[in-house]
């Protein structure tokens, strides 16, 4: 397994510049995701917690954020680095954030591909599928705060 780090960035940081390669190159270019969606609120950007991944050499190679509504969102890893554990440790360390922070619901919306990983780590579906720039979700909750949820 190659050696990486989590770090928090602030969205008004030069670091931010990193986040916004991997979002990029993995929901627009990748996920055809329209740029005006994936940049749709400044106000978002500024109010989150954002991590961000970096290979031993300070590459980019994930992130996530959580909003203060204790949504997780904008989960994304660079291909050359999926399936090598940076997701569950991302996922997992988000996680944590949102319970120290007493978030009251910790929820996401997941890409349907997506849901398996997200049932690992406890998270529940909760919704009927939806589109979200035009690629199918559904909303899970955390299961230590879904059952008053779904």
């Amino acid at each position: 397994m190659s050696r990486f780090e989590i770090i928090t960035v602030a969205w008004d940081s030069p670091q931010a510049a990193l986040l916004r390669v991997i979002r990029e190159q993995v929901f627009i270019q990748e996920q055809g995701v329209p740029i005006a969606l994936e940049w749709e609120s400044h106000e978002d950007e500024m109010q989150a917690v954002h991590l961000l991944a970096l290979d031993s050499f300070g590459n980019p190679i994930g992130t996530v954020r959580l909003l203060p509504s204790g949504q997780i969102s904008r989960m994304a890893v660079m291909a050359d680095w999926r399936k090598q554990g940076v997701g569950s440790a991302l996922l997992t360390k988000i996680v944590a954030i949102a319970q120290v922070r007493a978030c009251s619901r910790i929820f996401l919306h997941s890409q349907v591909y997506a849901i398996p990983f997200y049932h690992k780590f406890g998270f529940t579906a909760c919704s009927d599928v939806f589109e979200d720039a035009g690629i199918p979700h559904q909303e899970m909750f955390l299961n230590a705060v879904a059952i008053t949820s779904c």
